[in-house]
């Protein structure tokens, strides 16, 4: 019996059926989506690489088929290289070397023959030494000196008791040192270990330092250094270009909050392309306010990832150009890709966003004029740019928005007038991967630390990552980039003398530290 001919009711009832399991089935292949998806990351690899040509993990048994879209998915480049030599890589001819000569004895130099042997040659092996580090008491000593004869009559302009003044110390009357609360922070905030963890390393070697003293200096630190951690906002304010992003933080003791609610570190960074600065700072939510407080200053290209608070803090100036980043588009492709069980349409979409990322690298190995880069960049990529775009909106009406690449392809429409934008400045690439590099250590150090103990902890934090991570955009050793500035930090007088403790300038004067 043909559908036509039964009754109104019956059709509507098959119709609502048929729109019913057309939704079950899109809900269907969306949680499998998902399920495949959460199957890779905690058992796949972590890297965002895809090979089009390799079997998931787990359908290793199929074969995987041809494109299942009728477009061909774009060829894949692999550059040769050539394979390192084997065995172990030469200790560095920088490092310190302490000569021991084994030699035989005397009377084995004797040959039977009675002539003395001649030493022809040298074997030589190098061993890696390590000793613990050097902690050493500074035991500074003033004399003093007065006049038995008239007890300081004689010149009643000077003091009777005469002594040398006390050493300048960014902390006055406490032990530490510059190197010790560089090597503390550093110990911290690059090698990620929580202040509990350091009280017990120092006790190892007899020193008791109270994890709580160590909070205290980092707190008395960061009082006497925020100028400094003001010079680098403004400088990153005054560039051409800055980078923008954000991640949660738990901070303890917030005035009216809960210890779980959650708090945001925002980050900075910017500055002409020879200078770069980060700069951290918290913030107790993730509102656009606060990147409107940090833009008021600021003109010029903010690349960010699609959080709509940015869209709504640069919503009116026409003196900030908002640019998106590809990296976050590629990174739902790649989501997609891996949940599915053959190579299709993400695939494609990486493989057109891989030729955006090879025609950066290209032109950037070629050192170019600004102007020159930014013509030869605009020539290479708009092509690339509109047979990618033209895919998308082909795309779009194809694949059900609910999937990962439905949601991979709407994402990138919906931001595709942003990401184009970073053809037009010279000092962006297509992400915001420098960003993301900055603000990683601090992600990496959460791990362990999990949480700051009260809002000025989290503010004295963001002080010690501005400088550290500052000093090694720049080619600086983090420890011995804070050793100056601790040390120079009690001399300074204006806002002139803390510019010469900025990075750059640091290294002008001085060049790279060890």
């Amino acid at each position: 019996m043909n559908v036509e001919q039964l009754p109104l009711e019956a059709r509507q009832y098959i119709g609502d059926l048929e729109l019913a399991n057309a939704n079950w089935r899109t809900k269907y292949t969306q949680l499998v989506d998902e399920y495949r998806l959460l199957l890779y990351k905690r058992f796949g690899r972590s890297s965002e690489r895809v090979d089009v040509t390799q079997e998931l993990l787990f359908d290793s048994s199929e074969q995987i088929p041809a494109q299942d879209d009728g477009t061909e998915a774009d060829p894949v480049t692999v550059n040769s290289y050539t394979r390192e030599k084997r065995g172990r890589k030469p200790l560095d001819e920088k490092l310190p070397r302490e000569e021991i000569i084994h030699d035989i004895p005397e009377h084995e130099k004797q040959c039977a023959c009675g002539g003395e042997m001649q030493k022809i040659g040298e074997e030589v092996s190098e061993r890696l030494q390590v000793e613990p580090e050097q902690i050493y008491v500074e035991r500074h000593v003033r004399p003093q000196y007065a006049c038995r004869d008239c007890e300081g009559s004689g010149d009643e302009d000077k003091p009777a008791v005469r002594i040398a003044p006390a050493i300048a110390s960014i902390i006055p009357k406490s032990i530490v040192t510059p190197g010790l609360l560089a090597f503390v922070f550093v110990n911290k905030y690059v090698d990620h270990l929580p202040f509990y963890r350091q009280e017990r390393r120092f006790e190892r070697i007899g020193i008791h330092l109270s994890r709580q003293n160590m909070s205290n200096w980092q707190q008395q630190v960061f009082e006497v250094v925020s100028p400094l951690i003001e010079l680098l906002k403004h400088h990153i304010q005054n560039g051409p270009a800055m980078l923008m992003d954000e991640t949660p933080v738990q901070v303890m003791k917030e005035p009216s909050r809960a210890d779980t609610q959650k708090s945001y570190m925002w980050l900075a960074r910017g500055g002409p392309p020879d200078e770069p600065a980060v700069v951290y700072e918290y913030r107790e939510t993730r509102s656009s306010q606060h990147v409107e407080e940090f833009l008021q200053e600021f003109a010029g290209f903010l690349q960010t990832d699609g959080y709509p608070g940015y869209d709504k803090a640069v919503s009116g100036r026409e003196d900030i150009i908002h640019v998106g980043c590809f990296a976050h588009a590629r990174r739902k492709f790649h989501d997609a890709a891996k949940a599915s069980k053959k190579t299709g349409a993400a695939h494609v979409a990486i493989a057109k966003i891989k030729k955006l990322y090879e025609i950066e690298r290209l032109l950037r190995s070629e050192a170019l004029p600004e102007k020159e880069f930014v013509r030869k960049r605009r020539e290479a990529a708009e092509p690339v740019l509109a047979s990618f775009e033209q895919w998308l909106d082909g795309k779009v009406d194809r694949v059900a928005p609910e999937s990962l690449l439905g949601k991979a392809v709407n994402y990138a429409l919906r931001q595709w007038e942003k990401m184009v934008r970073y053809l037009d400045c010279p000092y962006l690439t297509p992400d915001t991967n420098a960003a993301e590099n900055s603000i990683r250590p601090f992600v990496l150090g959460r791990k362990n630390w999990m949480f700051s103990g009260s809002p000025k902890g989290a503010q004295s934090s963001c002080a010690m990552y501005s400088l550290i991570e500052s000093a090694k955009q720049n080619g600086m050793n983090p420890y011995s980039y804070l050793r100056a500035v601790f040390e120079a930090a009690p001399r300074v007088k204006d806002s002139g003398d803390w510019a010469t403790l900025l990075p750059w300038n640091i290294l002008a004067e001085n060049g790279p530290a060890p």
